[in-house]
């Protein structure tokens, strides 16, 4: 990638997008905040220095990695993406240790406190934790960034400069510095007033345009530019509205959460999915369904559906990887079936009527509007667009082997950002294997053990489809008993 800054097409630095803009003031507030992380288990510690120098240079290669957000003083121009020219590795790459022998338990719980604490949005919004002192000499590391930078699938793309395909490569060249650009928010705000008289006049000419087309196109044939209208609108409503009633259990927020994740092997997964002529995404959901059922019951509040947001990806191969292209699509997850087949069809039949909604990308299409509301308004509005209970997302990152400054990665897991929901959950596929890791409000999920079985049973009923392939607790996580069959009735392992 250049090392050229990222310029608009009148030569500018980048604008925000109306999405982007969204997620980076919600930054703000600890019910909006945006960030999502990797942590990723290693079978080695990298040695300090060569790590903190591979993520200086691929900061280097990658623009974004540099960039901080420059907000107007008056809300006369777009935010802009701009390369700091006060950069410090140093705040960027961190080191933390947890007491020896360490284990995973240990590193979520320090990916909680980062999740849970404001970014510095004066600066590049990220941050990459090197976490030693695990067990057996391993260490993990926490890739930290706000969701105004990119997406799941873009991160992937964006960090991929850190990674070799073997242990021991070539030495890297030095990547140039980047150009530093000085941009204040009085300079953008004074820039926006400039513009503002053309801006404003070729908004009109845009709006007139704009109508008399519609008008044009109403009067040569009103019938069917009435039913757009009308079928864009009920599309909409399909996106937006309310699909299931919420879950009396998972009502409640609050500013305090906990992560919990297990392992699967690819093949086991994949194999389950194809035996009940679904793909791994459906057979993913269907386990996560069959979970929330067993957590349900044990609890004596059965449900029948629960509303679940699945985002659906956007991005196209020539996209760059910074900003966020995705849209999300609203599920009435089938909780109460319990044959896991039914499961899996029952969740390939919504998903595929909700990707083919004319309006699938309405949150992107109302972004502009909601941009220019109140920070005070954002948390409510936020929670009214989101109307579900769990989010559920995939992410597919490297399927080989990949290391990182000598150290191999063993498992990645992912943790997003809980927008006025219960559950944010993240399926990673690399290298073999697939992670599940569920981030939850602990008002909402209130028993971590009784949790964590649920996980297991509910993905071991879809993995049996396939063969004898079972779901195991996240390496070095604690206190979590092996995976047990659930009884003939279908309630959850006490």
């Amino acid at each position: 990638m250049s090392n050229v800054p990222e310029l608009d097409a009148a030569g500018l630095p980048e604008e925000l997008s109306a999405v982007d803009q969204l997620l980076h003031r919600g930054e703000a507030n600890p019910r909006t905040r945006s960030g999502i992380m990797g942590v990723e288990l290693l079978d080695s510690t990298p040695e300090w220095e060569r790590f903190r120098a591979r993520f200086d240079n691929a900061s280097r290669k990658v623009l974004r990695l540099r960039q901080k957000v420059v907000m107007p003083t008056l809300p006369t121009a777009a935010p802009r993406w701009v390369v700091d020219p006060d950069f410090n590795v140093d705040f960027h790459v961190r080191r933390a240790r947890v007491p020896e022998p360490g284990t995973l338990r240990e590193v979520l719980d320090l990916a909680e406190l980062a999740l849970q604490s404001p970014m510095d949005i004066s600066r590049p919004l990220w941050t990459a934790t090197l976490v030693e002192g695990l067990a057996d000499g391993r260490a993990a590391t926490m890739l930290h960034l706000s969701h105004a930078v990119t997406d799941g699938v873009g991160s992937v793309e964006m960090f991929a400069n850190i990674y070799d395909v073997e242990r021991d490569p070539p030495p890297q060249g030095e990547a140039p510095l980047p150009i530093p650009q000085d941009l204040s928010p009085n300079d953008l705000m004074r820039e926006g007033l400039n513009k503002l008289p053309r801006s404003i006049a070729g908004n009109l000419l845009g709006a007139l345009g704009g109508a008399a087309s519609v008008v044009g196109r109403v009067v040569r044939d009103p019938i069917s530019a009435t039913r757009g209208v009308v079928d864009y609108a009920r599309s909409g409503a399909r996106v937006m509205g309310p699909v299931s009633e919420p879950s009396p259990l998972l009502m409640r927020r609050s500013l305090t959460s906990r992560s919990e994740a297990i392992d699967i092997k690819f093949s086991d997964l994949h194999k389950a999915s194809k035996a009940a002529g679904g793909s791994i995404n459906d057979a993913y959901l269907a386990g996560l369904c069959g979970a929330l059922r067993l957590y349900h019951q044990a609890k004596g509040i059965p449900v029948e559906t629960v509303p679940m947001a699945v985002p659906v990806n956007l991005r196209a191969d020539d996209d760059p990887a910074g900003g966020n292209r995705f849209a999300g699509v609203n599920l009435a997850a089938p909780v109460g079936v319990v044959d896991p087949a039914t499961r899996i069809q029952k969740v390939r039949a919504q998903m595929m009527r909700k990707r083919e909604e004319r309006a699938i990308d309405m949150v992107g299409s109302i972004a502009p509007v909601l941009s220019f509301l109140p920070d005070s308004f954002l948390e409510s509005v936020a929670g009214s667009i989101v109307g579900s209970d769990v989010q559920a997302s995939n992410v597919p990152v490297y399927p080989g082997d990949t290391f990182i400054t000598g150290a191999k990665i063993l498992r990645h897991y992912g943790l997003g950002p809980l927008p006025g929901v219960a559950m944010m959950v993240v399926l990673v596929s690399r290298a073999g294997y697939v992670t599940i890791t569920t981030r939850y409000d602990r008002a909402s999920i209130t028993d971590p053990e009784l949790w964590a079985r649920c996980m297991l049973v509910g993905f071991d009923e879809v993995l049996a489809l396939g063969g004898d392939g079972r779901a195991t607790p996240a390496s070095f996580t604690v206190d979590v008993p092996e995976s047990t069959s659930t009884s003939p009735n279908g309630s959850a392992p006490q």
